[in-house]
């Protein structure tokens, strides 16, 4: 599940704030970096839980009204979503209970907000639609999730408020999360029932080998490659550079350089969307120039053995 979008945004976030509190201890750092990628992993599991939670109170609204139908004689209410056929098999799961038993379902405390989704869920066209519909095999159960995550969790103010609260690593996380959450949705096949395979943490060392060292050349390297950027730059004006910037073009320099697999202009074009993301309205395009720059230096000068199309007359 942690791929190298995230990746890169943790190394952003962790270099920046490295420099920044003066506690240069890059084995501390590491961990840190570490445990942030742990707790979006976290987070995708939550957000599952959050399905199974509304799932759980549209059946405590359904026995209510069941009740109430019985006691009047009127007609008892549709169950249809309450026990959707998606959410059901989601919440049998084997991977996603394991983890509900490792660590606290942040919804069991939080059923007003539960309540709250659910009903405005409730009032949906989405919803209205899947419980008019004959349509009842399970692609129309889970795409009306699909719907309906998109509609009220994707982005959702209140819940980031929330999320926020929990966790303050999920403030950047929860955008690179939903798509992995929709991907699940998506790759759910009522043939595997409880044995359905989730995202799991790492695809495999590679991607965890991959953090780990791009975080350390970044740091070790700096002074090198601040040297590699003023070489760079006789042009430009430096000096002028947020330090945002400066951290963002070094973790590029990083990568350039410490992964030969990975494409100048796949990285450069990773680090101008971040810089776009975490630093000034300008930073994308003075970065994207400043990082081309750079890397037709460091391959001039031996310095890097890597391909780079030419400049567009």
């Amino acid at each position: 599940m942690i791929n190298r979008e995230l990746i890169r945004i943790k190394v952003v976030q962790l270099t920046y704030a490295y420099f920044q509190n003066g506690n240069h201890n890059i084995d501390s750092a590491e961990k840190e970096l570490l445990f942030s990628l742990s707790k979006a992993y976290h987070l995708y599991n939550s957000l599952l839980l959050l399905i199974v939670a509304v799932t759980r109170m549209a059946r405590k609204h359904v026995d209510i009204a069941s009740a109430k139908a019985e006691r009047e004689g009127t007609q008892i209410p549709s169950s249809k979503f309450s026990f959707n056929k998606f959410a059901v098999q989601l919440e049998e799961n084997r991977m996603l209970r394991t983890f509900a038993e490792e660590q606290k379902d942040i919804w069991e405390d939080r059923t007003e907000f539960v309540k709250k989704l659910y009903l405005q869920m409730e009032q949906s066209e989405a919803y209205r639609d899947f419980m008019e519909s004959d349509d009842d095999d399970y692609e129309a159960h889970r795409e009306v999730w699909r719907k309906l995550y998109k509609l009220f969790i994707q982005n959702n103010e209140e819940l980031d408020g929330i999320l926020e609260e929990v966790s303050l690593y999920w403030n950047d996380d929860k955008g690179v999360v939903d798509t992995f959450v929709l991907k699940t949705i998506k790759r759910f096949d009522p043939k595997t029932n409880t044995k359905q395979e989730l995202l799991h943490e790492y695809t495999d060392e590679e991607d965890k080998e991959y953090a780990r060292k791009l975080f350390r050349a970044t740091i070790l390297n700096a002074e090198q490659y601040q040297r590699y950027m003023t070489e760079a730059s006789r042009n430009w004006d430096f000096s002028r550079l947020a330090y945002m910037d400066v951290v963002v073009m070094q973790i590029a320099i990083a990568e350039m350089l410490t992964f030969p697999n990975i494409p100048v202009n796949v990285t450069i074009n990773e680090y101008v969307d971040l810089a776009k993301l975490y630093s000034t309205p300008r930073s994308g395009g003075y970065i994207n120039g400043m990082l081309d720059t750079i890397a037709r230096h460091l391959i001039k000068n031996g310095k890097m053995f890597k391909q780079i199309p030419e400049r567009k007359q």
